[in-house]
């Protein structure tokens, strides 16, 4: 039996589940079916591709995801935490902030490296 607690969740799954293939079958039946040349054609980020297909990246954009991810793991660790953060007291203070410390050092490793430098 699921608790009654994770009923609006289930709730909200649902809904996002329904509305989602209510709005792909949609876009699939009533949207245009029109092919040509210049819709075949491959694109990058709207204007068109003039480089080979298998063109190797700079390492740089490689940094900055990287980089990215680290902050965005960051915000969803400090959310909960922050919900929580009267019951933890002292020990969840010191907790985050080691947890910061060494994001910071991260990020001073990233920047002595030149990841942050764009060219």
């Amino acid at each position: 039996m699921i608790a009654i607690e994770y009923l609006p969740i289930l709730i909200l799954i649902g809904l996002g589940v329904v509305f989602a293939t209510i709005f792909t079958l949609a876009g699939i039946l009533i949207g245009p079916k029109r092919r040509g040349q210049n819709k075949e054609m491959p694109f990058e980020s709207g204007l068109p591709s003039d480089g080979l297909v298998g063109q190797r990246y700079d390492v740089k954009f490689y940094m900055t995801a990287l980089i990215f991810l680290i902050f965005d793991v960051e915000i969803v660790f400090l959310y909960p935490w922050a919900v929580k953060f009267r019951e933890m007291g002292w020990f969840g203070f010191a907790e985050v902030l080691i947890f910061m410390v060494l994001l910071l050092f991260g990020l001073a490793y990233a920047w002595k490296k030149g990841a942050l430098e764009w060219e």
